[in-house]
């Protein structure tokens, strides 16, 4: 284990620090974390989602570990500066399955030396890992919060409807022709044109946040009737892009100005360049193979095995009100209050917030996770006066 002082240096508050965890299902894990002064604390894991990094954590995290808890936010396989992992298009897939990425969470806590922590929670992709943390591994992950990505439970045996790729052909026939993100992502090209942006990495990810946060006028999102092209393509082009177009190319329409980034009082240019700096030197297509184990089908089967079980450990879901990310799976948020999650507590949309909910929102956020940590068994473990 050794410190990286250099990860965000300046942007990161006293009393987070950097270390890596070596032999992780064959990673050396790169982690954040607060609350590690004092040992037999209870531990909280944060996941994060694409494109982002452990440091998506850093605005919660010192609030968690003045609650009285051992906050630890690892760079997931395929980003930061996490190794192990294989960036190649031309991997082993397999190594970026879900239930692989469940075992790198559940290898983390067991070498930080506890059975069980007290939440995982997850935001956009790494909410999905969450999920399927606690679906599987109830007696590890003894409580869940999932943001921005609804679970609506494992996939039924062999039922393929979500990645039908008549859904593709009927995007791509409509008048302004479409395509999905998750299934551009999940192509050759993706990385390049994303590492090549000709705006350069910090600004194609300047625009790239902007374009999914409330910052973004466009943002008013609604829930869509069906799974079906007409209706996928109401949402904003960052999710159904345009068909001639890539993701550097979509999210340059939406540039904010000058103003509107000094304006930015939730990701300050030198908190952007800790991004910006970690992307360029590793590429993005680590956490572009999440998609494409996803989407190709080839691992459906793995998470058919659970099919029909539920999540039964307390849970609840954060957002934020713009985000367009709830909806764009339809019915998904319904099915994971009413039958996925039979013990979610709450499904809170919180004004202010788009994607980005904790960095958009850090005080909310907070609040509610303290809230929500202090109702489960032990779990109010020393909060504070001012965190109440």
């Amino acid at each position: 284990m050794n410190d990286t002082p250099t990860y965000g240096a300046g942007t990161l508050d006293e009393g987070i620090r950097c270390r890596f965890v070596q032999g992780v299902n064959g990673l050396n894990m790169h982690l954040l974390e607060a609350g590690f002064e004092e040992p037999g604390r209870p531990c909280v894991l944060l996941l994060h989602g694409f494109p982002e990094l452990a440091y998506s954590w850093r605005k919660v995290m010192l609030p968690l570990a003045a609650a009285g808890y051992h906050v630890v936010a690892p760079d997931q396989r395929g980003y930061g500066r996490t190794t192990g992992w294989d960036g190649d298009y031309d991997c082993e897939l397999a190594n970026y399955r879900m239930l692989n990425l469940a075992r790198d969470a559940l290898g983390l806590v067991f070498a930080l030396g506890y059975a069980s922590v007290a939440a995982v929670i997850g935001h956009d992709f790494g909410s999905s890992v969450a999920a399927h943390c606690a679906l599987i591994r109830p007696d590890v992950f003894r409580s869940a919060v999932l943001m921005s990505a609804p679970f609506s439970g494992p996939p039924a045996i062999a039922n393929d409807a979500v990645s039908d790729p008549d859904i593709h052909a009927a995007l791509a026939a409509l008048a302004s022709p479409r395509k999905h993100y998750q299934w551009y992502y999940s192509t050759r090209p993706a990385n390049d044109d994303m590492v090549g942006a000709p705006q350069g990495t910090h600004d194609f990810l300047r625009g790239y946040y902007h374009h999914k946060s409330a910052d973004w006028a466009g943002n008013e999102p609604y829930p869509l009737a069906a799974w079906t092209a007409d209706e996928l393509a109401k949402m904003p082009t960052y999710y159904i892009m345009e068909q001639g177009q890539n993701m550097a190319e979509t999210v340059a329409a939406e540039m904010p100005s000058a103003a509107a980034v000094a304006a930015c009082d939730w990701l300050s240019e030198a908190e952007l360049a800790v991004y910006a700096g970690e992307f360029a030197r590793t590429g993005f297509q680590g956490g572009l193979n999440w998609y494409r184990a996803r989407t190709s089908g080839k691992y459906a089967a793995d998470l058919e095995l659970f099919s029909g079980r539920s999540i039964d450990v307390p849970s609840c879901f954060i957002a934020g009100a713009s985000d367009w990310g709830i909806y764009q799976a339809p019915g998904s948020i319904e099915v994971m209050r009413d039958k996925a999650c039979t013990a979610m507590t709450d499904v809170h949309l919180l004004p202010g917030a788009g994607h980005w909910v904790q960095q958009e929102q850090a005080r909310a956020v907070s609040a509610l996770l303290i809230s929500f940590l202090s109702q489960q068994p032990g779990g109010n473990v020393g909060v504070s006066g001012d965190e109440k």
